[in-house]
């Protein structure tokens, strides 16, 4: 009876930081969808545009899931146990999640190397078929159960 209840932030209460510009702001048509939002399932946003005024924007933002980001996303991949717990990390610990197991680390690990060089092989051979190839179709077939499934 003389609890605090806690209360779910208000749009512009929300923070969003980035590695380069600190805290960002959302166009006022954003604010509709982290009003209605609140609640993200991952702490990571994609934002298609940014505009730098008075401050930094962001416009059409996204929240994006952990694995398409780690799979998808720039820099290197890296795994490292840290206080029991395997946790997979980008863009120099910038970007970081925990795994559930070791294998499922070195899993997600390998499964991004093995897209790094799908894709590489597709730059040099733009008529190469990636469903058609045996080892493409393997490769795409995990990423979208990976995806799909999380």
């Amino acid at each position: 009876s003389t609890g605090a209840v806690k209360m779910q932030p208000k749009a512009e209460e929300l923070k969003f930081v980035t590695k380069s510009d600190g805290y960002l702001w959302h166009f006022n048509k954003d604010v509709v969808y982290v009003f209605q939002t609140r609640h993200f399932e991952s702490p990571y946003l994609v934002y298609h545009e940014k505009i730098k005024t008075s401050r930094v924007f962001i416009r059409d933002c996204s929240m994006v899931s952990v694995y398409p980001l780690v799979l998808l996303g720039g820099g290197q991949v890296h795994m490292q146990l840290q206080k029991g717990e395997f946790v997979i990390f980008l863009d120099d610990g910038w970007i970081r999640f925990v795994a559930a197991s070791h294998q499922v680390a070195e899993l997600v690990k390998e499964l991004r190397c093995e897209l790094d060089q799908l894709l590489q092989d597709k730059i040099k051979n733009p008529s190469m078929d990636l469903c058609m190839c045996p080892r493409g179709s393997r490769i795409i077939g995990m990423i979208v159960k990976l995806v799909t499934t999380q």
